[in-house]
């Protein structure tokens, strides 16, 4: 079965708009902790870092460690589930769940996709 170039194309490119999102959120998160300014400083700025150093070792495309298709799908569902939980806990239920359910759908369709290749 052909999938069409463009259903590949927007649904990759939507994962890595979904990525951004994700540190994003945890930046959100970090920043907006009722803690000293040094202390949020520190968690806005290293709760996205450590996220895409994660991401970057184990689920990007290029990974420096290849893991099975279920170990990356775990660190994936790590990092988005840290995004949702950050955005549940800056009071945001309902972003969280919009976000959540458009990566749960997201990461199927493209899971479905690269093993079509």
């Amino acid at each position: 079965m052909t999938i069409p170039a463009p259903l590949g194309w927007a649904a990759e490119g939507l994962a890595f708009v979904l990525e951004l999102a994700a540190l994003v959120a945890l930046a959100w998160w970090g920043f907006t902790r009722p803690v000293s300014r040094l202390a949020s400083l520190a968690l806005g700025l290293g709760a996205p870092l450590l996220a895409a150093v994660i991401w970057g070792a184990f689920a990007a495309p290029q990974a420096s460690f290849a893991l099975p298709l279920v170990g990356v799908l775990a660190v994936k569902a790590l990092v988005f589930g840290a995004a949702v939980v950050a955005l549940v806990s800056i009071r945001h239920r309902g972003l969280a769940l919009w976000f959540g359910g458009v990566v749960l759908l997201d990461t199927v369709v493209v899971t479905v996709l690269r093993a079509a290749e």
